[in-house]
C-alpha cells in the first residue's frame, strides 16, 4: 500500500514535466506495478499493441517492462539501490518509452527509494592492537571504521564496544557525517595480569529496525621487564640421605619470570653467602636450577648445608630473585656398630660362684638416632649374662653353676646390632677355659656286677673288668680300686680275690669247687687322687657255674662194693608188673643231674621194659616154658652233662614157681630190717633230728635278712620193695649237688626213711607217699613233705 501510494503522489507531482518522475523502493517484489504509462502518457490503452510500444532502460540489465494490453509499468526483475548506485545518496533508473505509428518517445526517470536492507560492516572481521604494558593510560588508538552502503538514516549511527575494564571509545565524524570510532586506554594494563584483551566493537545504523555489525578486537600486551624472578618458595629445606650417588638431584628449583620473551629467561647461580664447601659439595646448574651431588656426603662429617640460590632474567636491565636452601643430611645406616673387649679373666675353676664377673665389653655406634642405638646380646643357651654398668659398658657375668665336665671350654660370641633398618651387627667371640676341681665320684656303668665262674678254674684267671669312670682331669682323674675286706668262714675275701688297683682287673686267687661253694658276695671301691679323695663303691656277685664232673650215683637197688643184684620174682608174674626200679642220683646241678635209663644189656629184649625217666623195670608179657630161668640185666644211667658221664647196674632175676611160698610175712620183715637197715634207721634219725634243728636256724636267720630262700625244681627218685604185688613210690626232690637219698620203702604198719647222711650247706625236699595197693602216683596232697633250705 505504501508502493501504491507512492506512485500515485509521484504521478501527480512530475504530469507536467517533459520527464515523467516515478520514485519506487528498492528491493519491490517482481510483478509489482510501479505506474499507467498509457493513463500517465495519455496514450490509448487499445492502442498500445498496435504502436508497438515499448521500454528501453539505460542500464546494464532490464529491471522494468510495459504491460501491452494495460499500459502498466511493472517490475521485471529485483532492484538493489546499492547495486545501481554504490557511491550515490540519489539513485536514478533512466527509460524511455517509444511508440510508432506516429513515433513518440517519452523520458521517464525511475528513482530508487533507499531502504535499510544492509547492515553496517567492517572492513577487517578483527583488529589486532599490540599494546605496551607501560603505555600510559588515556592513550588514543585509531580503528577501521565500519561500512554500510545505506544511506541518509539508514546509515551508521553509532558504535558500541564490550565491556572492558582498560578500553573504552569514542565516535568521531567525519566531514563526509561517517561515524568512526577511536579505542581510548582509560587504565593501564599489566601484560602479567591479563596478556590479551578480546574486545567486540559493534556499529549500529539510523534504520528502522536499525541494523549492527560486530568486529572483534584482539589486544596484545607487549611485554617490559617490569617483573623480576621469583622462587616457587622463599625458601626449602631437603632431607638428602649420606652416600647418595655423585650426580643424584637433590632438587630442581624452578623461579618463574612472568615476563616474556629475554625478560623471563631465567639464569640461576649461588650468592656470595653460600660457602665453598657447599658450592664444591653441591653443583647448580645456571639454565634449569638443579642441585646435584658433587661429590661424596657424609654425616658423620657435615650435617647441614646452607646455600642461598639468585635467579636473574635476561633482560638489558636485568631483575632478580632469590631463596634459601638448606640441605638436611640424614644419617643412612653406613657404619657397623663396634664392640671392644676391655678386660678378660680366662681360665677359671669350674666352681667359680654365680654372678661372677669375668669380662667388661664396651660397645660404640657412629650412627645416629636409631642407626646409633645398639642392643647387645648373647645366646641365651650360654650360662652367662650380659649387665649394663654405665653407658655403653656392660659386665659378663656367669648366670649359672658351670661344670667342666660337661662344657669344658665356651665360645662366648657377643653380638652387638644397631637398630638401624636394615640393622648391621658386629660380634666378638672369646673363649673361656675351665679348670677341673675334684668335684666327681668315681662312677661304675653298673651298681652291681653278677660275674659267672665256671668252677675248677684255675688260680689266677681274670674273672672281670670292673672299671670306673671319673669325669674329672688329672689326679682327679686317676682311680685306685680296693676289695672291701669281708669274712667268710674265717676266709678273708682278699684271700680268695685279687683286684689290679690300677685298672680294676678282677682275679681269681683259688680254684672253686660247685659242690661246696656256689656263691660269693663283696664290694669293690673306686677312690680317685684328688685333694680331699672321693670314692665310691659297687656289690659284686660271684656265681660258680657248675661243670659235669661228677658221675651218677645208683643208690637203688642197693648193692654191695659192685656186686650184682639179685632178685626173685615168680614166673606167673603178670604183664606190666613192676619188676625192679632202678634209682641214681647225681650231685651237679639239676641241668648236669638230670638222669635218664638205658638197658645196656638184656637177656630178652621182648620180655622186660625200662622207663627211661623213672628206671622202672616191668614185665612186657608172661613168662613162658622157653624163657630162660635166669634174666640178666644190665642198666645203665647217665646224666644230661656236656659231655655225658653214667653208671652201671647189674641186676639178675631168677623165677620161681608160684606155688612156693617165698615172700612170707616172716621172711619179708626180716629182710627189710635186718641189721644192716636198722643201723641204717638209727643213723638217718640222728641225721634227720640235726637238720631238723639247722632247719629252723637257718629259718631265723633268713627272716632277720628279709632274703627269700631260692626254689629250686625238684627231681623225683624212687624206690620199690616187693611183698605180695604191693608197691610203694616215694618221691625225692633235691636240687644240691651235695644231696642224695637212698631210698624209701614201706612196711605193713608204717613208712620207713632211709637216707645216708648229707653235707652241710645243702638244701632239699623229701616227700614220702602212704601205703596204697598196686601201682602209686605222687600227689602233693597225699604227700608228707619236709623241707630245708640254707
Amino acid at each position: 500500500m505504501e508502493y501504491a501510494t507512492l506512485l500515485l503522489l509521484s504521478a501527480l507531482v512530475y504530469t507536467a514535466s517533459s520527464v515523467t518522475h516515478y520514485s519506487v523502493p528498492e528491493e519491490m517484489e517482481v510483478g509489482s506495478v510501479v505506474a499507467n504509462l498509457a493513463a500517465d502518457l495519455g496514450i490509448d490503452v487499445q492502442t498500445l499493441g498496435r504502436r508497438k510500444i515499448r521500454l528501453d532502460i539505460l542500464a546494464n540489465k532490464k529491471y522494468l517492462d510495459v504491460n501491452k494490453d494495460t499500459g502498466d509499468l511493472f517490475i521485471l526483475e529485483r532492484i538493489d539501490r546499492e547495486y545501481l548506485c554504490t557511491s550515490k545518496t540519489v539513485c536514478y533508473l533512466k527509460m524511455e518509452v517509444i511508440l510508432e505509428n506516429p513515433v513518440r518517445i517519452f523520458n521517464i526517470e525511475l528513482e530508487i527509494m533507499d531502504i535499510n536492507d544492509n547492515a553496517p560492516n567492517f572492513r577487517r572481521d578483527t583488529i589486532n592492537l599490540d599494546i605496551s604494558e607501560s603505555t600510559a593510560a588515556g592513550e588514543r588508538f585509531s580503528l577501521s571504521n565500519a561500512v554500510d552502503p545505506d544511506i541518509g538514516s539508514n546509515s551508521i549511527k553509532s558504535y558500541h564496544l564490550s565491556e572492558s575494564a582498560n578500553f573504552d571509545i569514542e565516535i568521531q565524524t567525519g566531514r563526509d557525517g561517517s561515524k568512526f570510532a577511536d579505542l581510548i586506554l582509560k587504565k593501564a594494563l599489566d601484560r602479567e595480569e591479563q596478556a590479551i584483551h578480546n574486545l567486540i566493537l559493534t556499529a549500529v545504523d539510523g534504520g528502522v529496525p536499525a541494523r549492527s555489525g560486530t568486529a572483534s578486537i584482539i589486544v596484545r600486551v607487549l611485554d617490559t621487564n617490569d617483573n623480576a624472578p621469583q622462587f616457587d618458595k622463599d625458601s626449602y629445606t631437603i632431607n638428602l640421605t649420606e652416600n647418595s650417588p655423585v650426580g643424584s638431584l637433590v632438587v630442581k628449583l624452578n623461579a618463574t619470570d612472568k615476563d616474556e620473551g629475554l625478560n623471563s629467561d631465567v639464569l640461576y647461580s649461588y650468592s656470595l653467602y653460600t660457602s665453598e664447601k657447599t658450592q664444591q659439595t653441591f653443583s647448580l646448574n645456571p639454565n634449569n636450577g638443579e642441585i646435584r651431588v658433587k661429590e661424596m656426603i657424609n654425616y658423620e662429617d657435615f650435617r647441614i648445608y646452607d646455600m642461598e640460590i639468585i635467579a636473574t632474567d635476561k633482560a638489558v636491565n636485568s631483575l632478580s630473585g632469590k631463596c634459601k636452601v638448606k640441605i638436611l643430611i640424614t644419617d643412612m645406616n653406613d657404619n657397623h656398630p663396634e664392640i671392644s673387649i676391655k678386660s678378660f679373666t680366662s681360665p677359671v675353676k669350674e666352681d667359680v660362684p654365680v654372678n661372677t664377673v669375668i669380662a667388661v665389653v664396651s660397645v660404640s655406634d657412629k650412627d645416629s638416632g636409631e642407626n646409633g642405638q645398639v642392643d647387645i646380646h648373647i645366646s641365651d643357651d650360654l650360662p652367662f649374662a650380659l649387665k649394663e654398668s654405665s653407658d655403653n659398658y656392660y659386665e659378663l657375668l656367669i648366670s649359672e653353676p658351670l661344670d667342666r665336665e660337661k662344657v669344658a671350654e665356651y665360645d662366648i660370641t657377643i653380638t652387638v646390632t644397631d637398630r638401624g633398618n636394615p640393622p648391621l651387627s658386629d660380634n666378638e667371640t672369646i673363649t673361656l677355659e675351665l679348670l677341673d676341681v675334684n668335684d666327681n665320684v668315681p662312677q661304675f656303668p653298673q651298681t652291681f656286677y653278677t660275674i659267672p665262674v665256671m668252677e675248677n678254674n684255675a688260680p689266677g684267671a681274670s674273672l672281670s673288668s670292673l672299671t670306673a669312670i671319673d669325669p674329672d682331669l688329672h689326679e682327679n682323674q686317676y682311680l685306685v680300686y680296693f676289695i672291701i675286706e669281708k669274712e667268710i668262714v674265717n676266709t678273708s675275701m682278699s684271700m680268695l680275690f685279687s683286684i689290679n688297683p690300677e685298672n680294676g682287673n678282677l682275679y681269681a686267687l683259688k680254684t672253686f669247687d660247685y659242690e661246696i661253694e656256689k656263691e660269693f658276695l663283696f664290694h669293690i671301691e673306686a677312690r680317685d687322687s684328688g685333694v680331699p679323695p672321693l670314692s665310691s663303691n659297687v656289690t659284686v656277685h660271684i656265681i660258680i657255674m657248675d661243670q659235669n664232673d661228677n658221675t651218677p650215683l645208683i643208690v637203688s637197688p642197693w648193692r654191695a662194693h659192685g656186686s650184682e643184684v639179685k632178685e626173685k620174682i615168680p614166673r606167673s608174674t603178670d604183664k606190666g608188673t613192676l619188676i625192679a626200679k632202678v634209682i641214681a642220683i647225681d650231685s651237679d646241678s639239676v641241668h648236669n643231674s638230670r638222669i635218664t635209663y638205658q638197658f645196656l644189656q638184656n637177656t630178652d629184649a621182648t620180655l622186660f621194659s625200662l622207663d627211661q625217666y623213672n628206671g622202672e623195670i616191668r614185665t612186657m608179657r608172661m613168662f613162658s616154658y622157653r624163657d630162660s630161668r635166669d634174666q640178666r640185666l644190665v642198666v645203665i644211667a647217665k646224666d644230661n652233662g656236656e659231655p655225658a658221664l653214667s653208671a652201671t647196674v647189674t641186676i639178675k632175676l631168677s623165677t620161681v614157681e608160684t606155688a612156693l611160698k617165698t615172700y612170707t610175712e616172716v621172711p619179708l620183715e626180716y629182710d627189710i630190717f635186718s641189721d644192716l637197715n636198722l643201723y641204717l634207721v638209727i643213723g638217718l634219725g640222728s641225721v634227720s633230728f640235726l637238720l631238723l634243728i639247722t632247719i629252723l636256724v637257718t629259718i631265723v636267720l633268713k627272716c632277720q635278712k628279709a632274703k627269700p630262700s631260692k626254689a629250686a625244681p625238684p627231681c623225683r627218685n624212687s624206690v620199690i620193695s616187693e611183698r605180695n604185688s604191693t608197691i610203694a613210690d616215694s618221691t625225692l626232690v633235691s636240687n644240691d649237688a651235695y644231696w642224695y637219698s637212698l631210698f624209701l620203702a614201706e612196711t605193713r604198719k608204717g613208712k620207713l626213711v632211709v637216707r645216708q647222711p648229707v653235707p652241710k650247706g645243702a638244701r632239699y625236699i623229701v616227700s614220702s607217699l602212704p601205703r596204697s595197693t598196686g601201682v602209686t602216683e605222687t600227689s602233693d596232697s597225699a604227700a608228707s613233705t619236709l623241707q630245708y633250705s640254707k
